[in-house]
């Protein structure tokens, strides 16, 4: 929904609510003439009220007949609110599908609307039939018309593969709106992503976005200035390879906070939020909004390693329990070797005895060749002090 729809609904809701209590009370003054026709009749009989709900009139006193234009006011003005939620709901799953249709599937469900009309004044020509069955007939001949052809499109694409384009839903079920944070900006994979091609459909820069970034480069400590600008130069650079979209969500309040700001604006455009902040993320995802983390990328990017095998690590410092020595692979990952203390500055080939999955990552335990045929107590004690208690994975 755009931000002027967003305005005018209430006004168009007020007015459909109006319309069905003026509604109710013309079919509550339709129900009275009804009933003073028939008892100026001088008739005992009971009538039927719509046909088969038999009733006994009576004449109405004016309290009554007040009573009764305030029930039917109040329920025709319910009865159009609810109405209009279900217009509302059923024209926006419309519009949606009606934008990832491909241009010729829309010529064929516009001309299925106007084979239905016409066929409806056809067979209005030949039977003299009250304007509600027209109604009717119109929209079960309309829906039945863009049903066919829309069947006979799929017909033609099937014998003649080629002939027409496969709908965008069919072909790009990830073209909704990306919106990047800032720290995702700041941290700069996701320039790499979108080059690679892994970011598809439009990628949105809320301009609250770009205005904190601006404020962080230019900021007072030298450790922010220069993430600020490493921020504006990202963004530079993918401007140069895709197009960058800038919008002004004015329905945000500028006195939230940004990442409340962006799942807002996430909302409105029916878009995923791109970051790698671990509490927007969760955040997000309580309020019902997708995101897309890239350190959850780049983790299931990690190559998958088992007991046994052997790597070759370079010891670049110490580790939190005795004898034990830090390495990393090329992908960051870090390494806990038993036994590598000794040989910071080393390289060697270390076993893989143990893998375990943090929420910051993959961190892998090790031994070196030396240590490999000793016990395992010493290990289960280095294990637990990187998870802070009991090992949530061994693997012997």
């Amino acid at each position: 929904m755009t931000i002027s729809s967003r305005r005018f609904r209430p006004l168009f809701t007020l007015a459909i609510v109006i319309l069905g209590g003026i509604a109710g009370k013309a079919f509550a003054y339709r129900t009275l003439l009804a009933l003073d026709a028939y008892l100026k009749g001088s008739s005992t009989e009971a009538i039927s009220f719509l046909g088969f709900i038999p009733i006994n009139p009576v004449e109405l006193t004016s309290g009554e007949k007040w009573r009764l234009y305030t029930v039917f006011i109040v329920a025709g003005a319910l009865l159009g609110f609810a109405i209009e939620r279900m217009a509302f709901i059923q024209a926006k799953h419309t519009k949606s599908k009606w934008d990832s249709m491909a241009p010729q599937e829309k010529i064929g469900a516009v001309s299925g609307l106007v084979l239905g009309l016409l066929l409806t004044l056809l067979l209005r020509s030949i039977l003299s039939t009250p304007w509600w069955v027209n109604v009717i007939a119109a929209a079960l001949l309309c829906y039945v018309s863009v049903i066919a052809l829309a069947s006979f499109t799929e017909q033609v694409r099937f014998y003649f593969p080629g002939s027409m384009p496969i709908a965008k839903s069919s072909l790009n079920i990830n073209s909704r709106p990306k919106i990047l944070d800032t720290n995702v900006i700041i941290d700069g994979r996701i320039a790499d992503i979108a080059r690679a091609g892994f970011v598809e459909g439009p990628v949105y820069v809320p301009k609250f976005v770009l205005e904190e970034l601006q404020q962080i480069a230019d900021s007072g400590d030298s450790l922010k200035r220069a993430r600020g600008r490493r921020g504006l130069d990202i963004l530079n650079q993918m401007q140069k390879e895709m197009e960058l979209h800038i919008p002004d969500f004015s329905s945000v309040d500028p006195n939230d906070e940004v990442d409340a700001r962006l799942i807002v604006a996430a909302r409105e455009v029916g878009g995923a939020i791109v970051t790698n902040d671990y509490n927007l993320n969760r955040v997000a995802e309580l309020q019902g909004v997708d995101v897309l983390n890239i350190n959850e990328l780049a983790n299931a990017l990690k190559p998958v390693v088992l007991p046994g095998e052997e790597m070759r690590v370079t010891i670049i410092r110490e580790g939190k329990e005795k004898d034990q020595g830090i390495g990393y692979l090329d992908d960051g990952t870090m390494i806990v070797v038993e036994g590598g203390r000794k040989l910071i500055g080393e390289t060697l080939d270390v076993a893989v005895t143990s893998v375990l999955q943090t929420v910051q990552g993959k961190m892998i335990f090790g031994k070196t060749k030396d240590t490999l045929d000793q016990g395992n107590d010493d290990f289960d004690e280095g294990m637990r002090s990187y998870t802070g208690g009991r090992a949530r994975r061994k693997i012997r």
